[in-house]
């Protein structure tokens, strides 16, 4: 590299990319010459984009030390009339082509038709980084929560757990009941699979019809009257939640039972998964048969075959992916203990590859899955790039760029 005025450019440090508005980079350190610069850098097509963006009137682009352009075509000052360096940074014909036939894809990915040109190791190399971003994007919401629970670890993983119990289709009401009977309250009555039945029943909306007919309905309203008036206690509508289109073991009646058998055979559930250390162990932990009326119901007053109501090694998995590894992820990050987010990630690489509409259509572009720390990762993939068309960040992207590039190309033209 060299300015337009032909004296030698060394990047020492690109500095920081600046998303919000003024120059490009923030805190670059560049040689020119025999000089060593500190300071910003802006990046325009041409150099007369300089002033036709008035970067010449404004102070914030002063400490502009480099301006990188691909036409030279103006010279121009900061707002102190001093001219600012400047070079042209030139690349192949055949980048741009490559590129624009990315961004130009209308694909379920933009490089749907090209991707087995690319080395399947590239891809994998990736996985890692991919699998902790992913993580770190949920780092948010937990650590929200927790603001709002003003740091209770026990209560804040309790509201996100419950939320899992929802599966997607009842995540929301599920969240607003785990909000609307607070951890203590069931602890009170934990030794007593019936109270908090009735707890979490009567708070779910879901004990105010009459079902005559069906004692254990009534005693479990009748229970509820007693513990609602003495805790003060705000129900969730009843209407929220759903159960048409659901499988009858995936009914909210049957989910809010396996949790309340969690809450009955756990005494501080998340203290205890922090201990452990082999998710055979986890799953015991959840292997969570309701209480006998769940033998013969799905729903209230409505019998039904007999069957044990377990909850399936699918579902729990599910728990894992979505709560129990990120609370790791985060309490390790948040007190620095590296063990926890490697164990977080080892439990990930334990769990099978998870089935769903994103992970087959990867299969079907040849990119396949054997667990779920490699199939959260290409969701990652997906939802953060793929769709987003962010192929200059992917390292499958950039090799599909550079592919075809030579230093015969001709240099990009207008």
């Amino acid at each position: 590299m060299v300015t337009t005025r032909g004296v030698p450019v060394e990047v020492i440090s690109p500095g920081f990319l600046n998303s919000d508005a003024g120059p490009d980079f923030f805190n670059a350190r560049v040689k020119i010459g025999d000089t060593i610069w500190a300071g910003n850098v802006e990046i325009h097509w041409r150099s007369s984009d300089w002033i036709k963006h008035k970067h010449q009137q404004d102070s914030a682009y002063d400490n502009v030390i480099l301006h990188i352009v691909n036409e030279d075509d103006a010279v121009v000052l900061n707002s102190k009339g001093e001219a600012v360096e400047c070079t042209c940074l030139r690349y192949p014909a055949v980048l741009e082509n490559n590129y624009q036939n990315l961004m130009k894809a209308t694909s379920w990915i933009p490089c749907a038709d090209s991707i087995y040109d690319v080395p399947p190791i590239t891809l994998q190399l990736w996985y890692h980084a991919l699998l902790v971003e992913r993580l770190q994007q949920k780092t948010g919401e937990i650590t929200r929560l927790l603001e709002q629970n003003k740091n209770d670890w026990n209560e804040t993983f309790y509201q996100m757990l419950a939320r899992s119990f929802g599966f997607k289709v009842n995540a929301v009401p599920f969240e607003l009941l785990a909000k609307a009977v607070p951890l203590s309250v069931l602890a009170k009555h934990k030794n007593d699979l019936f109270q908090l039945e009735a707890l979490l029943f009567g708070c779910a909306g879901l004990l105010n019809e009459e079902l005559v007919g069906d004692d254990y309905f009534l005693e479990l309203r009748k229970e509820f009257s007693f513990l609602y008036k003495k805790y003060k206690l705000k129900a969730v509508e009843g209407h929220l939640w759903k159960f048409l289109r659901l499988r009858p073991v995936n009914f909210p009646t049957i989910r809010i039972a396996q949790f309340a058998k969690l809450i009955h055979q756990s005494t501080a559930l998340f203290s205890r998964l922090i201990e452990m250390g082999e998710l055979n162990d986890v799953r015991k932990l959840f292997l969570l048969n309701p209480s006998e009326y769940w033998d013969t119901h799905y729903k209230f007053n409505k019998a039904s075959r007999k069957q044990r109501k377990h909850l399936g090694e699918s579902s729990f998995y599910n728990l894992v992916i979505n709560t129990i590894v990120p609370f790791l992820f985060v309490y390790g990050d948040y007190y620095q203990k590296q063990e926890l987010k490697d164990l977080a990630l080892e439990y990930m690489e334990k769990i099978p590859v998870e089935k769903n509409a994103i992970i087959e259509k990867w299969h079907e572009l040849g990119v396949s899955a054997q667990t779920a720390f490699e199939s959260q990762a290409l969701i990652q993939l997906k939802n953060s790039y793929c769709n987003a068309k962010k192929c200059l960040n992917c390292p499958v992207g950039m090799k599909l760029i550079k592919r075809t590039s030579t230093v015969e190309d001709e240099p990009v033209s207008e």
